[in-house]
């Protein structure tokens, strides 16, 4: 099942939601979990990622850290 990453408009939170594709498709309208306001927003995140090298070793996510904030990586 895949994560949705979104944004409460009410109280700034950023979080996760695992769902189905129907789900997805029905509607989705997550209750934030800080505040439950459903002022809620899909975030449109990148899937991006690079391998090292020849295809091995490490995998890094650009713009991904501890600075990045909650619903990175």
């Amino acid at each position: 099942m895949p994560f949705y990453t979104f944004h409460c408009e009410t109280c700034e939170e950023i979080f996760d939601v695992r769902a189905t594709f129907k789900e997805k498709e029905e509607g989705l309208k997550p209750a934030c979990p800080k505040c439950q306001s459903r002022e809620t927003k899909q975030v449109i995140t990148a899937g991006l990622f690079i391998r090292d090298g020849d295809g091995g070793g490490t995998v890094s996510f650009p713009g991904c850290g501890p600075s990045a904030g909650p619903g990175c990586c």
